[in-house]
């Protein structure tokens, strides 16, 4: 599908940009993922930079400060975060559905092209944070079901279903998983400073508002 292509070749652009960039980038200390997350309760909509930053070398400590700054906040750094283990997930359920047997061909076509889209994307956050000092997400814990994540029994039900009940039931829980990550590219939008992290939060907001529609439209044909 088109837009899978777009998500795919805006990916291989933005890692192409950042291996180039990735040699004048500001040396930031690693901060606990638990210090993180309290900064980014209290920064509001963007405001401010992170914290237990390094000047970089031979550079004043006011110009390292605004290229820290302009570089991204803790809305960009939480984006990126919280949307690993979300894509993980994704790519998860999708494999799962690829390993079923008589799952209808367009549903394993779909699941097929969201695990395309979605891992190089994991891949290109991990390098995000790598290169801001700041360590990976640490798993699903800190994600709730307001996220559109699926607890442990929605995985065993899919995990467990085959066939046709398979295929509906992947749809309906991708959808709210789609959902969940819709929002959270909506907050990065609005709050966000890195230009790079809100506009892969406009690619998945729009590729994935896309394949809602796609798997709504499955479900009655099922």
């Amino acid at each position: 599908m088109s837009h899978a292509r777009t998500r795919a070749n805006f990916t291989l652009d933005w890692k192409d940009r950042f291996v180039m960039k990735k040699s004048r980038l500001v040396a930031l200390s690693a901060a606990p993922l638990a210090s993180v997350l309290l900064f980014a309760g209290c920064a509001g909509a963007g405001s401010g930079s992170m914290p237990s930053m390094e000047h970089g070398e031979g550079m004043p400590p006011s110009a390292s400060s605004s290229l820290v700054e302009a570089e991204f906040n803790a809305s960009d750094s939480m984006f990126a975060m919280m949307m690993i283990p979300h894509h993980q997930q994704a790519v998860e359920m999708s494999d799962m559905v690829l390993a079923k047997s008589g799952v209808d061909q367009r549903v394993r076509e779909l699941a097929q092209q969201i695990k395309d889209a979605q891992a190089p994307e994991i891949e290109l956050m991990q390098s995000w944070l790598e290169d801001w000092g700041m360590p990976h997400a640490g798993g699903m814990d800190g994600m709730d079901m307001g996220d559109g994540m699926m607890s442990d029994d929605d995985m065993a039900a899919l995990e467990a279903a085959e066939g046709a009940e398979a295929a509906r039931l992947f749809l309906e829980q991708m959808i709210t998983h789609h959902e969940g990550a819709i929002e959270m590219a909506q907050a990065e939008m609005s709050q966000g400073r890195h230009p790079d992290v809100i506009a892969l939060a406009q690619t998945i907001a729009d590729a994935q508002t896309a394949e809602i529609a796609l798997m709504r439209a499955l479900l009655t044909q099922l």
